[in-house]
């Protein structure tokens, strides 16, 4: 193994707990990194960037924390101009995201804004284009959930639903929609799925929903878009330590969060970013489309 491929590894493991969890925690949504014990690792030590990407202008959805920043990190080391999507209230995050994102020498555009509404989502972006000087890779990552204890239909309120559906479906069309004004021949659309697309938990129901939807419209997605050189793939996640997590669930339930994988931990985002470079990378992934890439501590995506 590598000594950056190790570093991650032994990080991942150190900041796991013994059960595979963190301590109990709770936030309001949507989450802020620096309440969280302990603190995610995003790359920020240990990615080391070889220019697979340079040149290129990517737009991150929900890239101020989480999976997001760590792809953004990840991106700006391999060479990318980066512009960030995310809510006004978490300014402080997308803050700390840019400053990793400059000092690795890129450009790095904030475009706040809510994406269940239809006109922010394409302002977004325009936006971001606008600011790069064009688009090459589009990353649908912003996501929300919400986990009722112990329940699944029965709960599921309206208000949430319409959260749900619009943050991580319908912001997904209108996102790819209005990219593809400055997407060309060798640009490329990576979503975010989920291991919920496969073994769906019962108090994730709609959100678990969304996510099967997510491969599905990949794979469509994919087939349209071939003929203009453009591909299109998905992550699918498994526990990740993000803000999402406490934000969304019961604190008691984060000792034993990750625990029931097979790596018997849950990931850290570091660990997903080397997918979403592969992915976006023209000269490595080239003949790749219609494909979703597992990353969940071994949980199977088929």
């Amino acid at each position: 193994m590598s000594d950056d491929l190790y570093a991650v590894d032994k990080q991942a493991q150190k900041l796991a707990g013994e059960k595979g969890g963190f301590p109990a925690q709770e936030q309001q949504p949507p989450g802020l990194t620096p309440p969280m014990e302990p603190t995610p690792d995003h790359g920020e030590q240990t990615w080391v960037g070889r220019d697979r990407l340079a040149g290129l202008k990517a737009l991150i959805t929900g890239g101020d924390s989480g999976i997001g920043r760590a792809v953004a990190i990840a991106y700006a080391r391999e060479g990318a101009d980066v512009a960030i999507n995310y809510l006004p209230e978490e300014q402080s995050d997308a803050e700390e995201t840019k400053a990793w994102v400059e000092k690795a020498g890129r450009t790095c555009v904030l475009v706040p804004g809510d994406l269940t509404e239809e006109t922010v989502a394409r302002k977004i972006v325009d936006d971001a284009a606008a600011g790069m000087g064009g688009l090459d890779i589009v990353v649908n990552n912003a996501g929300f959930q919400w986990a009722r204890r112990d329940s699944g239909l029965a709960d599921v309120k309206t208000s949430d639903m319409d959260r749900v559906f619009k943050t991580n479906l319908y912001a997904l069309f209108w996102v790819s929609q209005q990219a593809l004004k400055y997407l060309g021949k060798g640009s490329s659309i990576i979503n975010v799925s989920s291991i919920q697309a496969y073994d769906p938990s019962e108090p994730l129901i709609d959100y678990a929903a969304t996510k099967a939807a997510i491969n599905n419209f990949t794979v469509n997605l994919a087939a349209d878009l071939g003929s203009k050189g453009i591909r299109v793939n998905a992550v699918a996640p498994g526990p990740i330590w993000t803000p999402l997590q406490p934000a969304t669930k019961p604190g008691d339930g984060m000792p034993s969060f990750g625990g029931d994988t097979p790596l018997g931990r849950a990931g850290q985002p570091a660990e997903l970013a080397g997918a979403f470079v592969f992915l976006a990378s023209p000269a490595e992934a080239s003949y790749v489309s219609g494909t979703v890439v597992g990353v969940t501590g071994g949980r199977p995506v088929f």
